[in-house]
């Protein structure tokens, strides 16, 4: 599930390719670029911002794309047979040196580099950005109190780049109930069990910007890697009782949550 270490290692792979060099191909395939053509411009940088990935090219023009979900980009040396007949390939961009293909990106826009802020400007500070701010972050979170603590996580605009498996693998590590409102975590007035959190968040982030398989437990091993997203019914790595998992969110907008109720207990349930 992408999250912000990998959209942050996305940037990364799609800027060493490409950056510095023109576009020799630009086909973007979704219907409002279906006129746009960026070939002939020279693609300058891709940043990550939380979730989001901004394109930047020559001429004052940034490629706005988010992973969502199942989104993807794939990078590969140019003479490589790349199959880009695939219905889920919303973009393929390349240069005389690589050809960069989009999947599944439920976003895809054209902005003016000036007006990336119409697409971004809301996220709050990204743990893995120039911006990160444990102690603004921890504001946020404290901005609803009634809020409970995973629905807080995951809105981008208290910190960008945290989402469903952060959400439950903070909660647990800190033994918080997803579901407690924020108010009720220790001493929130004085912001110290939130700046905890969110230093955890990016302690975390950072972590798993380079892996390929995301770790939280500190043991790479498969089918050991997290402490309780995707294990319902499993037994606790810490207690070794059973792992439960729950929706949560506005009705019809439910995500999964992955809790221990021995280890954080069900306060707020």
């Amino acid at each position: 599930m992408p999250e912000g270490d990998t959209v942050w290692r996305t940037a990364r792979d799609l800027h060493r390719a490409l950056a510095g060099a023109p576009l020799v191909r630009c086909d973007l395939r979704v219907p409002a670029l279906a006129t746009a053509d960026l070939t002939g411009r020279r693609f300058l940088e891709a940043v990550p911002r939380g979730k989001h990935l901004l394109l930047r090219v020559e001429g004052g023009l940034t490629l706005h794309s988010h992973l969502g979900m199942d989104g993807s980009w794939r990078v590969r040396p140019a003479g490589e047979t790349v199959r880009t007949g695939d219905h889920r390939i919303r973009a393929v961009l390349a240069t005389a040196g690589h050809t960069a293909v989009g999947r599944s990106l439920p976003v895809l826009e054209l902005l003016r580099t000036a007006d990336e802020s119409t697409a971004v400007g809301h996220l709050g500070p990204d743990p893995l950005g120039p911006d990160w701010d444990a102690e603004e972050a921890a504001r946020r979170l404290l901005s609803d109190p009634g809020r409970a603590v995973g629905e807080a996580l995951l809105d981008q605009r208290n910190l960008a780049g945290i989402g469903n498996v952060y959400k439950s693998e903070l909660c647990f590590m800190l033994r918080i109930p997803p579901w407690l409102p924020v108010a009720r975590l220790p001493s929130p007035e004085s912001l110290t069990a939130l700046t905890a959190l969110t230093a955890l968040a990016k302690k975390l982030l950072e972590l798993n910007k380079t892996r390929t398989a995301r770790v939280t437990t500190a043991d790479p091993r498969p089918g050991r890697r997290l402490w309780v997203y995707g294990r319902a019914g499993r037994p606790c790595r810490r207690c070794g009782g059973p792992v439960r998992a729950g929706g949560q969110g506005p009705p019809g907008q439910e995500r999964p949550t992955y809790w221990c109720p021995d280890c954080q207990g069900e306060e707020g349930r």
